[in-house]
């Protein structure tokens, strides 16, 4: 009896000690899932160099030999620089291949003058902003074209030997664009591009003597370049 007594004894005091235990080692640790991950957004680089292609059309300008519109196609280099840290500042040189418009001017009188030229070039600077993957630019410099070969006729058809005073060869050329990375070392434009040449006034034949015309070009083009190891993120934003 005595044992069963004592037996019983521990037994009530074990269960009057066991919540106090519990309170000295606390809840047990809740456990949380973790965010789910989220990707930096990309830091894109236009810096370096980039080829590739164009397609476009040309409308003459006021008063101009050059027709009224012509297709184009040709090519595109350059290089371009990203600095502080949204400008970005380039140069680049086009050459197109023009359709042959056989643009043409009607003068007092009747006198058509004729003109055909299937070349067109620039080397200009540009500067622009970029807004991640998207470049808003402006560009501005040298432009050239193969010789024109003019020709003038009279209202009949019969041919005028003439002469001319000014430069149908070297100008200048301005526009803007907007371009866009679309793929990893990527990218296409719309771009926008006035060519002047100048003015061109008659010499000779005494009935055309002092008259004026223009030499000047309105372009659109749309084109693609691709980007050597440049056009893809190089860093991540955190």
């Amino acid at each position: 009896m005595k044992k069963i007594l004592l037996a019983t004894v521990a037994v009530v005091a074990l269960g009057a000690t066991a919540p106090a235990l519990a309170a000295d080692l606390g809840a047990a640790p809740r456990y949380t899932k973790a965010p789910p991950y989220v990707a930096p957004a990309p830091i894109y680089n236009w810096t370096g160099f980039y080829i590739g292609g164009h397609l476009g059309g040309g409308f003459a300008g006021d008063n101009s030999v050059l027709g009224s519109s012509r297709f184009l196609g040709g090519i595109q280099g350059g290089a371009d620089y990203q600095f502080a840290p949204n400008w970005v500042a380039g140069v680049e040189a086009q050459y197109s291949w023009t359709s042959n418009n056989n643009g043409s001017l009607v003068l007092p009188g009747g006198t058509l003058v004729s003109s055909n030229s299937d070349q067109l070039g620039s080397v200009t600077g540009r500067l622009g902003y970029t807004f991640g993957p998207a470049l808003l630019y402006a560009k501005g410099g040298y432009a050239w074209k193969d010789g024109d070969h003019l020709a003038v006729t009279t209202a009949g058809g019969v041919p005028i030997a003439f002469t001319t005073s000014g430069n149908h060869r070297d100008g200048y050329t301005i526009g803007t664009g907007l371009e866009y990375m679309f793929a990893p070392n990527w990218s296409a434009k719309l771009e926008y591009m006035y060519y002047d040449f100048g003015s061109t006034s008659f010499v000779t034949p005494a009935g055309l003597a002092g008259t004026r015309f223009n030499d000047d070009e309105h372009v659109v083009k749309a084109g693609v370049n691709y980007r050597f190891n440049w056009g893809s993120p190089v860093a991540a934003r955190y």
